[in-house]
């Protein structure tokens, strides 16, 4: 998109690719999936229209972000990403926004390196609730299917069809236009992009997939309270469950945090009502 800079930088021994829009203080914008760094069209340019630089990477393994060399993708290994993304792009300091698996890596970074984040804004991401009722495993059922070695061809059957319906399933009251779903399509048409995208789901979940050497991070990641101001934004209809998680979340947030609640939207609430969503958040990061 034509009012984006971009550029790349190496972070963590991986070749990030990033859009961006403003100057001054950082703010680091993680995605989700199953989508990209253009997650954040709408909230880049009102980042910079307050005075910051918002920054957008391509997640590690997103195309055209590269894979790391040892092909692994838990979620600490995300928040490491973050960490070492913000002293890369040349700041000491940076708030970090996240969406989904952005906002895992980002509540990780401000435990990994509270020393680098001054706030922290999640978006449909329940931290520190865990789902163990029926509702709550139903609203995650793909995290559990993603394991199967069939999965990266059913997902990418008839042109990623599975994409469009996971969208409209995780945000019912939302068409999403097809520029953004074209662009979605095209960073997972990139060879490497859907199996790494899927091996978030596989080395994070699935324990026999984690790394034995990252054991002591990933219990700190889950047991540390998050030890800066944060902000939590939420849409009614998410998936089964993920309302009910993120009503009861807080436990984990040692300076306390900020629940802001979208009545009507879903996942990728960000997207749907905007103005909203961008004006909660940028409200918070200047306060």
């Amino acid at each position: 998109m034509d009012q984006f800079r971009t550029g790349n930088v190496s972070a963590n021994g991986i070749d990030f690719h990033y859009i961006e829009a403003g100057t001054g203080p950082l703010v680091l914008c993680l995605h989700g999936f199953p989508d990209n760094a253009y997650t954040y069209r709408y909230l880049l340019p009102e980042l910079a229209k307050a005075g910051f630089r918002g920054v957008a990477p391509f997640m590690r393994g997103y195309f055209p972000t590269g894979r790391p060399a040892d092909e692994r993708y838990e979620s600490v290994l995300l928040a490491q990403d973050a960490a070492a993304l913000i002293s890369a792009l040349g700041a000491d300091q940076a708030c970090v926004v996240g969406h989904d698996w952005g906002g895992a890596a980002t509540a990780g970074c401000a435990v990994l390196a509270p020393q680098r984040v001054r706030k922290i804004v999640t978006i449909a991401i329940p931290h520190g609730a865990f789902a163990t009722d029926y509702d709550s495993l139903k609203g995650g059922w793909h995290g559990y299917f993603f394991q199967m070695p069939f999965a990266d061809a059913l997902v990418a059957a008839n042109d990623f069809d599975f994409i469009y319906k996971w969208w409209r399933d995780a945000s019912p009251e939302y068409e999403p236009p097809a520029d953004i779903m074209e662009s979605v399509k095209a960073t997972f048409r990139a060879p490497g992009t859907l199996t790494a995208a899927l091996n978030y789901y596989r080395h994070t979940i699935h324990p026999a997939n984690r790394d034995p050497a990252l054991a002591d991070l990933r219990e700190k990641v889950a047991t540390t309270p998050i030890p800066v101001p944060a902000m939590a934004l939420h849409g009614t209809r998410d998936r089964p469950g993920r309302l009910a998680m993120f009503e009861k979340m807080g436990a984990l947030f040692g300076r306390g945090v900020e629940k802001v609640l979208l009545p009507g939207t879903g996942h990728f609430l960000h997207l749907e009502r905007p103005a909203e969503a961008n004006a909660k958040i940028v409200g918070f990061l200047k306060s």
